[in-house]
């Protein structure tokens, strides 16, 4: 039997993530004492709370039918969290969505809004699930470059006129991964006034959003005026409430776009787990001591690796959130081939930079997903070379 995939699967390599930790792993049963930077995976387990309510739940024996879609109770959560938070008023019924993780939603969604030949523009560098919904929905990206000389933000200016009217949707990430770029009020201003001229959707991913080290909390999208009439914000548990193996987020915003995708998902699942859910909307409830450790935690890690590679020569996007470290190494090496000779010699672990786009040649990714000695450890190895 000829079996061959389908011609558009040649957009979709095999992923780096699955060959650094394959490679990892050998060194590993080699003896070696890995320091894993990867996978932006939260290593601080849930708050007890959420997990007891979720145990409990868990138990029912009615808690194991359909939801087929987020619940009201869920959809009341986020948009009270969203008052309080950001001051923003969401619609439980009409204006929020849910999805199976933020990186299922960040798939479907080109999928529900873009045909072949419509343009979607991204950044480079950019998180790599972006790229995969854009394949996905057979539209055509286009890169805005990510550079310290327009601090990490994309430049709407430099979009050429006739690719902004071939536009249909635009995604931003602030603070972002792999860069942790911070917004500004003046900044969505500035979004929305493009969106609104060239009728482009706007997708404003925000699952960094409870990251931040100084002062206030990173701006939601739909903060800005006119916001809801252009776009729409996706949010994750994952990061923020360490429940990335719930695979539990939402889109929020304008309802007409948030229609368009829940009669999408109808047709591609029957809803998240109900005790997930609720959860869920318990963390949601609690968010602020919850996410308060997090960010007692997470600013300490952030300053240890940041001024760590500073101290050794390396050049460091500076941040003041995010869950990453977005770094220029001071060697004339390949990204890629460097970090498997990070493994192999040193035992850390890093993501190299070509995967989020061209322009992260030259850069690492890192993760601060270790206790802050391990991080102390890690800058002590790379030292070394």
């Amino acid at each position: 039997m000829n079996i061959q995939p389908a011609k558009r699967m040649a957009l979709f390599a095999p992923s780096i993530f699955s060959d650094l930790k394959d490679f990892a792993n050998q060194q590993k049963a080699k003896g070696t004492d890995l320091i894993d930077l990867s996978l932006g995976s939260p290593d601080i387990p849930p708050h007890e709370d959420i997990r007891n309510l979720l145990s409990e739940e868990s138990a029912l024996a009615t808690s194991y039918g359909y939801t087929l879609t987020g619940t009201q109770h869920f959809y009341e959560a986020v948009a009270r969290y969203y008052k309080r938070r950001s001051n923003v008023t969401l619609d439980p019924t009409s204006e929020i969505v849910q999805t199976m993780g933020s990186q299922e939603g960040l798939v479907h969604l080109p999928m529900a809004f873009c045909d072949p030949g419509d343009v979607i523009l991204t950044t480079n560098p950019a998180y790599v699930a972006y790229d995969t919904g854009i394949h996905a929905s057979g539209a055509t990206p286009y890169y805005m470059p990510l550079t310290k000389e327009n601090n990490y933000l994309p430049d709407l200016d430099a979009v050429p006129q006739e690719i902004a009217e071939r536009a249909k949707l635009l995604i931003l990430n602030l603070p972002g991964n792999p860069v942790p770029a911070m917004p500004s009020i003046a900044y969505f201003d500035q979004v929305i006034a493009f969106a609104k001229k060239y009728n482009v959707i706007v997708l404003h991913d925000a699952a960094y959003s409870e990251f931040y080290f100084e002062g206030d909390a990173p701006l939601s999208f739909l903060q800005a005026e006119g916001a809801k009439d252009v776009g729409m914000e996706i949010n994750s548990l994952s990061k923020s409430f360490s429940l990335a193996g719930t695979r539990i987020a939402y889109i929020a915003g304008n309802a007409k776009m948030i229609e368009i995708i829940r009669n999408f998902k109808s047709n591609m699942d029957f809803g998240i787990f109900q005790p997930i859910q609720n959860a869920a909307a318990y963390a949601l409830d609690h968010a602020e001591p919850i996410t308060e450790n997090l960010r007692a935690v997470f600013s300490e890690r952030h300053k240890v690796l940041m001024q760590g590679l500073e101290q050794i020569g390396w050049e460091v996007a500076p941040s003041q959130g995010g869950m990453f470290v977005w770094a220029k190494y001071p060697y004339a090496k390949d990204c890629t081939d460097f970090a498997f000779e990070l493994i192999e010699k040193l035992g850390v672990v890093t993501v190299p930079g070509t995967v989020f786009g061209t322009a992260g040649a030259g850069y690492l990714r890192l993760a601060l997903v270790q206790p802050t000695e391990k991080l102390q450890e890690a800058v002590t190895r790379l030292a070394t070379l």
